[in-house]
C-alpha cells in the first residue's frame, strides 16, 4: 500500500516553525540533519500495519494540545480568582481606613463647632470669628470658613468677613437644625458656597437661647477636597475611587482619579443594599457608576456617624497584569500548539522514514522540556511506586524541567528518577505524598502548601495543580510566596496596633467572640484585664508625643513579658490596654497575671534621657461571671479599672456591681454639677485678711459654695474634685473669676473704697487653659481696676516649671494683678522657682498655723518662712488663725497677716464689701 502525501518540506522551512530558541540546542540540530535527506521526497510509502503509527503522533498531539490549554486555561482562572480577591480584600482595607479617617476628621470638625458655640455663648454674642481667624486659630488649608447665623439664616459672624448678613435660610442643613429637637451635629449635601463659590460640605450644629429655643446654628464649611484628602493614585490607580455617603445613601463627596464630584453630579447612582452592616462586591454598569465602569468596592459604616465610606478599585486596573500575562500565555500557547502540530507532522513522516524509531521519541521528549524551559512554573511527570499490596507507597519523577529541579534545590539531571519522599522528609513529605495520591484516584488535584527543598531552605508557599495522564500524573508548582505575604500583610494592618505590633480593637472583635464560643463550650473561664497606664498623660504632654510613643512601645514589650505565651495582649488605643486569659482555673490565677503585670511597672521608664515612674491601674472581669459577650466584659474590666483609679491607682480589682452603681453615682454628680455651671448655682463668701500692724483688712479671699435646689449650700470639698477629675473646673474656674470681678464692679459703683479680692485657680486651670486671657477677658468685660484682683496658685501649679507656666505668670502680672502661693509648706517648691516666679505673697498652710504655741518646731518653721519671704521681697499671711495666742506669736514673728476664724467667719455679699474695722486687732492685743 503506498499514499502520495504530496508534500514537500524542507529543513529550513521546518526550524522556522520552530523557533530560534530551539535551533539552538544541539538536539534540534540533530533532528534537522537526522530529517533532511529523509522528507525531500514528494513520495512516502506507508508500509501495511503502520496505518495506526500514522494516525498516532497527530492525536497525540491533539490530547496534549488539549491537557496544556486546559491547564494554562485553569491556571489563567484560577490567578485571576486570587487577583480579584485580592482586589476586594485590598478594597476592604481601604475603606476601613478611609472610615477610621472619616470619623476622625468629622470629630474634629464637630469639636471646632463646639468650641465656636461654647464662645458665642460666653461671649454673649460678641464673638468675631473673622479676629480670630486673623490670629491663626483655625487651620486654613482645612476649612473653607466658619460661620455662625440668626435664628433666621443670616450670618452674623464668620471667618470670611464678606459673608456677614448673608441669607442662607433656605439651606438643608438650616432648615433641619431649626426643625430638629435634639443637639447633634448634621453633616450637609454638597453645595457651591454663596459668597466663595467653592465645592464644599457643610458641617453645622444648633444654637439656643435662654429658654432653650432655636437660635441659629454654627457651622464650618469643609472643601469636598479634604474628606478624600488620603486618596493615594499610585496604590487605587487612576479610575479607583473613594467617597462617603449618607445612611440614606446620599452621595457626600466621591473622588475618582484625581477629580472631586462636583455638587449635583452623581457618581455612585445606588447605594448597596445594607449598606450600614459594610460588605464588599463587584459593582459594574451604569446602574451602579455613572461612568459605567466595573468596580471592586468594599464600604464600612463610619464609627459614631450616620456615614459610609466607600472605596473602589477599577477592575480594568486591577487586571490590566493579569490581562498581559494571559494574552502572552495565550500567544506563546498558540506557537506551542502550532510547534505540536508541527512535531505531529514530523513524527509522522519519521514514522514512515524511520519506522518509529527511539530516538525520535527521545528528540521529541527533549524538545517539548526546552520549549517549557523558560516558565517560572514547576512542571514534573511522576509515575506512581506500588507497594506490595497495591496501594501507592512513593512516586518517581519521570521528567521536569529545569525550574520544576529548581523548587526542590536541585539539578534537572539529579532531579530525574529520583522518588518524592525522599525531597520532604517529616509531614510535609507526607502531606505531598497524599496530595499526588488524591490526584490519582479524582484524576485532578490543587492545593496551596508551604514547601521546603532539601538544602533546608526557609519554606516557600506553593500552589500545587496535579493531572492524572494515563498512568502518570502531570504536576505543575507555582511559588505563590509573594502573593501570601501581601495577604498576610493586609490582614496584619486591618488587625495589629502599628505602633506596638500588639492586636487592636479590631482584632478583638474578630477572633475574641470564638474564644467565648469555645469557652461556653468546654466550661473554661476567660479572664479580661483592662489595663490603663498611671502618669502616661503627664509625660506625653511635657515631653511630647515622641516620647509618650517610646513609653507606649516600652509599655507593650513588658505586658507580653508578664503574661503566659497562650494570653493575647491587645491595644484599644491611648494608653489603654487589655489582656485576655483563656483557660484559666479560677480569678486567683488572673489576680497573678495583674500583681506580675503591677511588678513589671515599679522599674521606673527611660525616656528623652530622663526617667519617669508610669504604673497601671487593672480592672479584672471574668467569663461567664460578669459577662457573656465581648462588649459587656470590656465594658465591666472598664468600670473595675475607673474603681482603681479613683481610690489611689497602681492596683487591681475585680468587677463587682457596687463597682458600676457607684459609677453611675459619680456620673450623676458630674451631670449635676455641669447642670450647676450651666445655670450658675454658686455663690460666693468672701473672707477677709488682715494686716497684722495696723488692722486694717488688707485683702478678701473669694469662697466658692453652690446653691444646690434640694440639698442647700455644698462645700466645695464635694464637688471641686470632681471638677478637677472631669474638666469642669475650667469652666467653673471660669464663672468664680468672672462673678468675683462683677461683685467686685457692683461694690465700685457704691463709691466705697475697695480693696483687693484673691480668686484660687487649679494646677488644671494653669495647664490646660490660657489664665492670662480668661483674667483679662474677665476685667475688660466688668470694667475693673486690674489691681483689685489676685490670683492664689498652689504649690503644686509650680511643680511644671516651664517656660509656658512663666510667660503666663508674666502675663498675669504684667496686668497688675498680683499673684499670691495658697497653702504653701505642703509642696515641693524651691526658693529659685518663688524667686524666678515673681510671687507676691505667702499664704502658709493652716496645718503649721496649728502647731504654735504646741511645739518649737512650728515656730521654728514660721520663722524660717517669715525670713525667707522677706528676703526675697514677699509678704506673709497665716491661714487658719483660730485664737489670740497664735495671733500674738505670729505678730512676735514679723508674719505681716492673718486669715481665719479669729478674724472672721467668710461672709456673704452685700450692698457693700464687708471690710472689718480697723481697731480690730489692736482691741485684741
Amino acid at each position: 500500500m503506498t499514499w502520495n502525501c504530496g508534500c514537500n518540506i524542507w529543513p529550513h522551512e521546518w526550524s522556522n516553525d520552530i523557533g530560534p530558541s530551539l535551533e539552538a540546542t544541539a538536539d534540534v540540530r540533530f533532528l534537522n540533519r537526522f530529517l533532511e535527506p529523509n522528507v525531500r521526497s514528494r513520495r512516502i510509502i506507508i508500509p501495511r500495519g503502520s496505518m495506526g503509527a500514522v494516525l498516532f503522533w497527530p492525536l497525540a498531539a491533539l490530547l496534549l494540545a488539549l491537557a496544556g490549554w486546559s491547564v494554562l486555561l485553569a491556571n489563567l482562572r484560577q490567578d485571576r480568582a486570587a487577583i480579584e480577591g485580592n482586589a476586594l480584600r485590598e478594597a476592604t482595607a481601604f475603606a476601613n481606613s478611609h472610615a477610621e479617617y472619616l470619623s476622625r476628621t468629622v470629630e474634629s470638625i464637630d469639636q471646632v463647632t463646639l468650641h465656636v458655640r461654647y464662645a458665642w455663648q460666653q461671649s454673649q454674642g460678641k464673638l468675631h470669628l473673622d479676629a480670630l481667624n486673623a490670629q491663626g486659630l483655625f487651620p486654613p488649608s482645612s476649612y473653607s470658613y466658619l460661620a455662625i447665623t440668626d435664628r433666621d439664616g443670616r450670618i452674623v459672624t464668620s471667618t470670611l468677613p464678606e459673608l456677614r448678613g448673608l441669607e442662607i435660610g433656605d439651606r438643608g442643613y438650616f432648615r433641619l437644625q431649626r426643625e430638629a429637637d435634639t443637639d447633634s451635629v448634621f453633616i450637609g449635601e454638597p453645595v457651591y458656597g454663596r459668597g466663595t463659590g467653592r465645592q464644599v460640605l457643610h458641617v453645622s450644629r444648633r444654637l439656643l437661647d435662654e429658654r432653650g429655643g432655636f437660635a441659629g446654628v454654627v457651622l464650618v464649611a469643609v472643601t469636598l477636597s479634604y474628606f478624600t484628602a488620603t486618596y493615594d493614585p499610585v496604590v487605587m490607580g487612576s479610575l479607583g475611587f473613594l467617597g462617603m455617603s449618607s445612611n440614606d445613601g446620599q452621595e457626600r463627596t466621591m473622588r475618582v482619579g484625581h477629580r472631586v464630584s462636583a455638587p449635583g453630579e452623581r457618581f455612585l447612582m445606588q447605594a448597596p443594599a445594607n449598606a450600614l452592616l459594610g460588605g464588599t462586591g463587584l459593582l459594574e454598569g451604569r446602574r451602579w457608576f455613572a461612568d459605567g465602569r466595573a468596580r471592586y468596592v468594599a464600604w464600612q459604616a463610619v464609627y459614631g456617624y450616620p456615614l459610609i465610606a466607600f472605596a473602589g478599585l477599577d477592575r480594568e486596573e486591577v487586571l490590566a497584569p493579569y490581562q498581559r500575562n494571559a494574552d502572552a500565555s495565550m500567544y506563546y500557547a498558540t506557537l506551542a500548539s502550532l510547534a505540536l502540530l508541527a512535531f505531529a507532522t514530523i513524527a509522522t513522516v519519521l514514522s514512515l522514514r524511520l519506522a518509529w524509531r527511539k530516538q525520535q521519541v527521545t528528540v521529541l521528549q527533549t524538545t517539548y522540556r526546552l520549549a517549557t524551559e523558560a516558565g517560572t512554573e514547576g512542571f514534573y511527570i511522576a509515575h506512581p511506586v506500588r507497594a506490595a499490596d497495591g496501594g501507592i507507597a512513593d512516586f518517581e519523577v519521570m521528567d521536569c524541567n529545569r525550574r520544576g529541579a529548581e523548587f526542590f534545590g536541585s539539578r534537572r539531571e539529579e532531579f530525574i528518577g529520583i522518588r518524592l519522599s525522599s525531597c520532604h522528609p517529616g509531614e510535609q513529605g507526607v502531606r505531598f505524598l497524599h496530595l499526588l495520591t488524591q490526584a490519582w484516584h479524582e484524576g485532578r488535584k490543587e492545593a496551596e502548601l508551604p514547601l521546603a527543598s532539601r538544602r533546608g531552605d526557609e519554606p516557600r508557599w506553593i500552589a500545587l495543580q496535579a493531572l492524572r495522564a494515563e498512568d502518570n500524573l502531570a504536576v505543575t508548582l507555582r511559588d505563590i510566596t509573594d502573593a501570601k505575604a501581601h495577604v498576610a500583610e493586609l490582614e496584619q494592618r486591618s488587625n495589629h496596633d502599628a505602633l506596638t505590633g500588639l492586636p487592636n480593637r479590631h482584632w478583638v472583635g474578630l477572633h475574641v467572640p470564638q474564644s467565648i464560643a469555645a469557652a461556653a463550650h468546654s466550661g473554661a473561664t476567660l479572664a479580661f484585664l483592662f489595663i490603663d497606664l498611671d502618669g502616661f498623660k503627664t509625660v506625653n504632654d511635657s515631653m511630647g508625643h515622641e516620647a509618650g510613643d517610646q513609653v507606649l512601645r516600652v509599655a507593650a514589650k513588658r505586658l507580653r513579658l508578664a503574661v503566659r505565651p497562650q494570653d493575647h495582649v491587645v491595644r484599644l488605643g491611648g494608653d489603654e490596654f487589655v489582656v485576655i486569659l483563656e483557660g484559666i482555673g479560677s480569678k486567683e490565677d488572673a489576680a497573678q497575671v495583674a500583681q506580675r503585670i503591677l511588678q513589671s511597672f515599679e522599674e521606673r521608664f527611660h525616656v528623652a534621657g530622663a526617667t519617669h515612674a508610669i504604673g497601671t491601674s487593672i480592672g479584672i472581669s471574668l467569663y461567664p461571671q460578669d459577662g457573656g459577650d465581648v462588649d459587656t466584659l470590656l465594658k465591666h474590666a472598664d468600670v473595675a479599672m475607673y474603681s482603681v483609679k479613683t481610690t489611689g491607682k497602681r492596683n487591681y480589682r475585680f468587677y463587682d456591681q457596687k463597682f458600676y452603681d457607684a459609677l453611675m453615682a459619680s456620673l450623676r454628680q458630674e451631670s449635676e454639677l455641669r447642670h450647676a455651671i450651666d445655670h450658675d448655682q454658686f455663690v460666693l463668701h468672701y473672707q477677709p485678711r488682715v494686716d497684722i500692724s495696723t488692722g486694717v483688712t488688707s485683702s478678701m479671699e473669694a469662697l466658692v459654695r453652690w446653691a444646690h435646689p434640694l440639698r442647700g449650700l455644698v462645700e466645695p470639698s464635694e464637688f471641686i474634685p470632681i471638677a478637677e477629675d472631669t474638666g469642669l473646673i475650667l469652666p467653673l474656674g471660669e464663672l468664680i473669676i468672672d462673678k468675683v470681678c462683677a461683685q467686685l464692679a457692683f461694690w465700685a459703683r457704691s463709691g466705697q473704697e475697695l480693696v483687693p479680692v484673691s480668686v484660687n485657680v487649679s494646677p488644671r486651670q494653669f495647664s490646660e487653659a490660657n489664665m492670662a486671657t480668661v483674667i483679662r477677658s474677665a476685667i475688660e468685660r466688668n470694667g475693673l481696676e486690674p489691681s483689685l484682683i489676685e490670683i492664689e496658685l498652689t504649690e503644686s501649679s509650680m511643680l511644671t516649671d516651664t517656660d509656658e507656666l512663666t510667660e503666663t505668670i508674666a502675663a498675669i502680672r504684667g496686668m497688675g494683678v498680683k499673684l499670691l502661693v495658697d497653702d504653701f509648706g505642703t509642696g515641693y517648691s524651691s526658693l529659685s522657682q518663688l524667686q524666678r516666679l515673681d510671687v507676691d505673697v505667702l499664704k502658709v498652710d493652716r496645718a503649721f498655723t496649728a502647731e504654735l504655741g504646741k511645739t518649737e518646731q512650728g515656730k521654728v518653721f514660721f520663722t524660717a518662712i517669715v525670713t525667707m519671704a522677706h528676703a526675697l521681697g514677699m509678704r506673709v499671711v497665716a491661714e487658719g488663725v483660730e485664737s489670740e495666742a497664735q495671733l500674738r506669736i505670729l505678730k512676735s514673728l514679723r508674719c505681716d497677716e492673718i486669715q481665719g476664724y479669729f478674724v472672721s467667719r467668710p461672709l456673704p455679699p452685700t450692698d457693700t464689701q464687708p471690710i472689718l474695722p480697723k481697731w480690730f486687732l489692736p482691741s485684741a492685743l
